[in-house]
């Protein structure tokens, strides 16, 4: 396997040492960090101190205010100052003894101040309250907090908290100082670690440009040279790298593209000589097919005008046909109607014998109509007869006979009614026997007019058959045309298909001598192409060209 380590090395020991630097920077920055961190820290511990002293002085200070109050005024509410600044106080003090823990010489001074606090509260603040609730230990209450002894503790505690704030802000004092030589000792860190890396980066850039930049582009010079046609020259380069390797490939690929272009100079020239053959042979043969594709279109369109009108005759002739059928087809239609009409003349002249005899029956009927109606008027002229008597016989009857006086009334206005309705029946008896004589007038009449078109429909019915066998005569003689004029239409097909392929043949020979002939040509354009192609590179052993 070849050696293809050399960039590889060359770029991942650049690389290492990039991240060897950067990862060495960033040690030494957070650690430079980490130390301004602390002092940080410490300096906002000392500042919480600080704050939490002044909280203790303000507990202490608010209890004695409020005791002094209480003391002078005597009521409860005095004392909240007091009562206030007790759980302030030991809440002071805890925060107090957990940030100065352990310390040698703060935590003894602490003690000693909340020694002094609590006897305070226990000795003055307590006993002084306690006293002042009885009047008559009043007196004495005032005097324990004016005797002094609370000022002494007061005292005590204020100079060991100043002591304990002397220490603080000595401490506070050292952390600034240590805070900025952190802070400067982190800035020369970064600055130092970051033109440290310039260093490198600069260092590895030259070498990268001493082992790559620069043999790649004299390789980069040498491919432009081959782009030009230039295949004289070759790379110098003995590497056993990458580079090396690739300068070896293009020699040999230069090589073989020499070798590639003196083939084809002497391929192209043989194959120019056999499309300038080949093209001269093509040119003749479509000269021939032209003259032999000229004389069958013409054979051929003669042959299609013959069809043409063979085909316009064989349709004309369907054409009459198709209308001889039509006629004879409505011919027989008449025919048809014809019988159809006659049968409905006959049926109408024997409904209208019919009607007339119903006609008469009616006209019977309706004088057997007016005999009862004359009956029932007879009976209606009694009955008022009847009725009119009987009123005579109720009025000489007197009171007993006043019923049957209204029987006779109503009896009587029956038969006016009836009377009445027998006159409106004869009027309407009347009016129906004249129309029933209409009818019968009216009915003869069309038994007549049945009968003459009858007659005439018979007459119609024969010259329609006359038309219709001269019809069909007619049609069987355009057939034998149409039949003669289709065989001869066959047989003009039959020579138009064989001019067909003919022609298909001579299109496609056509077609081939002009693919051959344009095969030809792109033969001559390829090679002239390939001549000037292999042209451009210069061999060896050959002159540059100026």
């Amino acid at each position: 396997m070849p050696n293809t380590f050399g960039l590889n090395r060359t770029l991942g020991g650049a690389v290492g040492a990039i991240a060897l630097v950067a990862t060495l920077s960033s040690g030494l920055v957070l650690t430079a960090f980490n130390q301004v961190h602390d002092a940080t820290e410490a300096r906002r511990q000392v500042t919480l101190v600080l704050r939490d002293l002044d909280a203790f002085r303000a507990a202490m200070l608010n209890q004695e205010t409020g005791l002094r109050g209480y003391l002078l005024t005597g009521r409860e509410t005095s004392l909240e100052p007091y009562r206030a600044g007790r759980p302030a106080l030991d809440q002071t003090i805890d925060r107090l003894a957990a940030r100065i823990g352990a310390s040698a010489v703060p935590s003894p001074l602490l003690n000693d101040a909340v020694t002094a606090a609590r006897t305070w509260q226990v000795d003055i603040g307590e006993a002084a309250i306690r006293m002042a609730a009885d009047p008559t230990t009043r007196a004495t209450a005032v005097k324990i907090e004016a005797d002094g002894s609370g000022k002494r503790l007061f005292d005590t505690l204020r100079d060991k908290l100043a002591a304990i704030e002397a220490l603080e802000e000595k401490e506070r004092v050292r952390q600034n100082m240590l805070l900025a030589a952190a802070e400067r000792n982190a800035w020369l860190v970064l600055w130092g670690s970051a033109l440290f890396t310039l260093l490198i980066c600069l260092g590895i850039g030259v070498a990268i440009h001493r082992l790559i930049v620069r043999p790649l582009g004299a390789v980069t010079r040498f491919a432009e040279r081959v782009g030009s046609g230039d295949l004289t020259d070759r790379v110098a380069m003995q590497r056993h790298d990458e580079l090396g390797r690739l300068g070896r490939t293009l020699n040999g690929m230069v090589a073989g593209l020499a070798d590639l272009a003196q083939t084809n100079r002497t391929a192209t020239s043989d194959l120019n000589a056999a499309a300038a053959e080949i093209s001269a042979s093509a040119q003749e043969q479509a000269a021939s097919v032209e003259e032999q594709f000229a004389a069958v279109q013409e054979t051929a369109a003669t042959m299609d005008e013959i069809t043409q009108t063979g085909t316009q005759i064989s349709k004309r002739a369907g054409d009459v046909i198709a209308t001889a059928q039509n006629t004879a087809q409505t011919s027989r239609q008449g025919l048809r109607a014809v019988a159809d009409t006659a049968r409905a003349m006959e049926a109408i002249r024997e409904q209208a014998e019919a009607v007339a005899g119903n006609i008469v029956a009616v006209s019977e009927k309706t004088q057997a109509i007016g005999d009862i109606i004359t009956t029932v008027n007879d009976i209606a002229e009694r009955t008022h007869l009847l009725a009119l008597n009987a009123a005579i016989e109720a009025a000489a009857a007197g009171e007993s006979g006043r019923s049957f006086a209204v029987v006779a009334s109503e009896m009587k206005l029956l038969a006016d009614q009836a009377k009445a309705a027998t006159g409106q029946v004869r009027t309407i008896l009347g009016e129906i026997q004249r129309g029933i004589n209409t009818s019968v007038m009216l009915t003869e009449e069309a038994v007549k007019r049945a009968a003459a078109g009858k007659a005439r429909s018979d007459t119609t019915q024969r010259t329609i058959e006359e038309i219709t066998a001269k019809v069909e005569e007619s049609v069987q003689t355009f057939q034998q045309i149409v039949a003669s004029t289709n065989q001869q239409q066959l047989g003009i097909e039959q020579v138009m298909g064989a001019l067909q392929n003919i022609r298909q043949a001579s299109q496609q020979t056509a077609a081939g001598t002009r693919e051959v002939e344009a095969a030809s040509t792109n033969l001559t354009e390829l090679a002239q192409a390939l001549m000037k192609l292999t042209e451009r590179y210069q061999l060896v052993g050959e002159a540059i060209p100026a």
